[in-house]
Parts: structure tokens; sequence; C-alpha cells
């Protein structure tokens, strides 16, 4: 720990200034751990120099967030066994707002809270209920879990012309007590009760569940598809229409196939999903369109 405060100094660095801090790194050794170390070693400069200490962290921090919003990622995979994996790396501030949130979720008194709820309890109790005791990365799990089935759509940026969310399809029969399977825009399956169970706490679409229902056909009052038709355009469809591509419903545009500017109607029965690539192949003149009786599109150039 002591070489590598060392070696994060700066380079031009005066060799008594140098000497100083190798001194004060080594007596606080004698009485703190690695950890502690590390993040002395990191202000060593304000104790040795430190008037030269505050232009050097405000440069090496602005180096250091640089260098961590550029190497952002987020990688997740399907397992084939109902579970996704993935990892990622953040900058360390959006790193500890999650941790932060992660923790909120976790939290023994939260978690009390929830059970007391599911069971129906009242907050007085005659014995204070005892947290279920589980290994820190399994809460923190299941703590990530709560918070993404909790994020509320409408705060999202809008993604295929609607918040972005999974649109769960099922029968209002399953819906109340049912075991048929429950279907989401992007193919995949789920179970009845947990369908149910995102139909309370989650924003699962009225008009997909036979709830209260949304106008799919707005005729000439609107030049843009709505979100309920666009949600309905994603069902139907299940993404871009083009025959061989595999765009996903939140990445398509909704297109008129006959054009809004020529008298054409904002209606579900004439209207598609595209990715951005085919939609504007569909309007390059170079190119002619057939739709096929599976409602797939043929691109074919013009001679």
């Amino acid at each position: 720990m002591i070489c590598t405060a060392l070696d994060e100094l700066p380079d031009d660095l005066d060799p008594s200034v140098l000497e100083q801090a190798t001194k004060a790194l080594v007596a606080y050794a004698e009485v703190h751990d690695a950890k502690a170390l590390r993040v002395l070693g990191r202000r060593i400069l304000e104790v040795v120099a430190p008037e030269a200490a505050e232009a050097w962290e405000a440069e090496q921090l602005e180096r250091e967030e640089r260098e961590a919003e550029k190497s952002a990622v987020f990688r997740m995979r399907e397992d084939g066994h109902g579970r996704i994996k993935g990892s990622f790396t953040v900058p360390l501030l959006a790193g500890q707002m999650l941790e932060r949130a992660l923790l909120a979720f976790a939290a023994p008194k939260h978690q009390i809270a929830n059970r007391a709820t599911d069971e129906g309890e009242h907050e007085e109790q005659d014995e204070a209920p005892v947290p279920v005791r589980r290994p820190t990365a399994q809460r923190l799990g299941a703590a990530f879990v709560e918070l993404v089935e909790r994020l509320d759509p409408h705060d999202l940026p809008k993604a295929g012309g609607v918040n972005a969310t999974v649109v769960v399809t099922m029968t209002l029969d399953s819906l109340k007590d049912g075991l048929v399977a429950a279907t989401l825009d992007t193919g995949d399956r789920i179970s009845a009760s947990t369908a149910r169970r995102l139909a309370c706490e989650a924003g699962v679409v009225p008009v997909v569940l036979g709830g209260k229902s949304q106008p799919l056909d707005v005729g000439r009052a609107k030049r843009y598809f709505t979100p309920a038709q666009r949600i309905a355009m994603g069902i139907r469809d299940g993404g871009c229409t083009a025959r061989g591509c595999d765009a996903p419903p939140a990445m398509c545009h909704a297109h008129h196939d006959d054009p809004w500017s020529c008298h054409g109607h904002t209606d579900l029965d004439r209207g598609r999903l595209l990715c951005p690539f085919h939609h504007r192949r569909i309007h390059d003149p170079e190119y002619e369109s057939d739709v096929g009786a599976d409602n797939q599109v043929t691109f074919h150039r013009r001679t």
C-alpha cells in the first residue's frame, strides 16, 4: 500500500517531499491496517505538501472519472434456466448510488415491513419479528430484484414510442386463478403466479389483461400512434416486420402502411413495426416493398 501510494504521487514532486511522505506512511502503517492505509495514502500529499495537494487531487480525480466513464460496461445473458446473469463496471459514484439503494431494500426493517404487509399483520405486535438472516449476496440479490420491479415506467425514457417496460400478456382466467403461463413481449414465458404478482405491484398494461380499455384506432385525430397502439403492435408483430430482421419492439418505429401525408389513418390494422434501418428503406424510392400473408415485409431494389 505504501509503494502504491508513493507511485501515484506526481512525478515532478520534490525529493524531500517524497521522503517526508514515505516516513509518514511508514509511521501510519504501525497503527493502521492496509485498508485504512490505502485511504491515508491517497491523502498523504495534504499532510506533507498541502499547498500542492488540492490541484493534484483535482487533476487526479478528473482523470479517474473520465477513465471510469469510458470503461463503463453492462453485460447480461440468459442461462436457459429462467435466470439472467451479468456483470457491470460503472463509475464510483454510480456504483455507490446503486449500493445505497440496494441496502435500503435489503435493510431488516424494510424486510420486516414487507412480510408484515404480505401476511396482513398490523404494525403493533406483542413481539418484534426476527429478521431472516441470509448471506449478504443473497439479500442484495433479492433487493436488486425488488428495485427493478418497483421502477415506475413513467419515470423512464421512452423506447419504441412507449415508456420502457415489459408487457405481460395473459388471459383473464389466468389473471384470476388459472395456471396458463403468461407471455412477455420478448417471447419468453413466466408463470401465472408471477404475472398475477406483477399485476398487483407493477405497471402491467390494462388493455392486455382485459381491464379498462384504451382506444386503439384514432383515425385522423392524431398523426402519431398512441402508447396503447404501440404496445398492441409489439404484441402482434413481435418486433420489426421486415423479413429476416429480429429487432425487438423497443427498438422499432411505428410505420403507417398508408402514409399519413396521403390521408392515411393512424389505425392499428394499417400500422406496423419497423426498425430504424427498415423504416428508412420502406421510404426509400430506390426500393419497393411487398407484404406477405404472414405480415412480413420483403424489399426489392427497383430496376
